[in-house]
């Protein structure tokens, strides 16, 4: 006797990285101020919120509102369509912390993310992620996190983010590599 299938033959499919650079905290955790870090690779709002959002709402459930500080975003769009769809988007100077993203969903609640500037450089993002992916931690501001960052590593996060527009000529923009983060994160992609 003879098998025979009707399945197709296999095809090698490349493998792409997530658009989204992210880092989250564990499940079970609930310490701390922020619930993970996110690097975009841009400024540009509508395209990495996109992206992001892509990601997350599988994992958390609907996104239906999202916050953010508008000082290092050139424009901040008031509705953003994500997988079928509308996020509405809302930014605030005074109340929200500039270096932070709020995300809402409606079926499991909020969450706080610190914001990695895009220029920022590869080791210095993978310590801010894991820092703010760390399941104790951290007990601190997003903006006091970039600041102990500057302070502990020099120049490598604040004066980057003053220079915006000169790193991202100089550089040719985000940086695209892999790069370890936390073993404690429950999710890391798009390194």
């Amino acid at each position: 006797m003879s098998a025979t299938t009707d399945q197709p033959p296999l095809r090698i499919v490349p493998f792409r990285v997530p658009t989204a650079r992210l880092a989250l905290k564990p499940v079970s955790t609930s310490q701390g101020l922020l619930d993970g870090a996110w690097w975009p690779r841009s400024r540009d709002l509508t395209h990495e919120l996109s992206a992001l959002a892509d990601v997350l709402d599988p994992l958390w459930g609907r996104i239906t509102r999202i916050a953010v500080n508008p000082r290092y975003w050139p424009a901040v769009p008031r509705r953003l369509p994500v997988n079928g769809h509308v996020v509405r988007i809302g930014w605030f100077t005074r109340e929200l912390d500039p270096h932070k993203i709020l995300l809402l969903s409606h079926t499991a609640g909020l969450w706080d993310l610190l914001v990695i500037p895009p220029e920022t450089s590869a080791p210095a993002a993978a310590r801010l992620m894991a820092a703010a992916s760390e399941s104790a931690g951290p007990l601190t501001t997003a903006s006091a996190l970039m600041a102990a960052e500057q302070a502990l590593h020099g120049s490598s996060v604040a004066d980057r983010d003053q220079d915006s527009e000169e790193t991202r000529e100089d550089e040719g923009g985000a940086l695209s590599y892999p790069v370890a983060v936390a073993r404690s994160s429950r999710l890391i992609t798009g390194m």
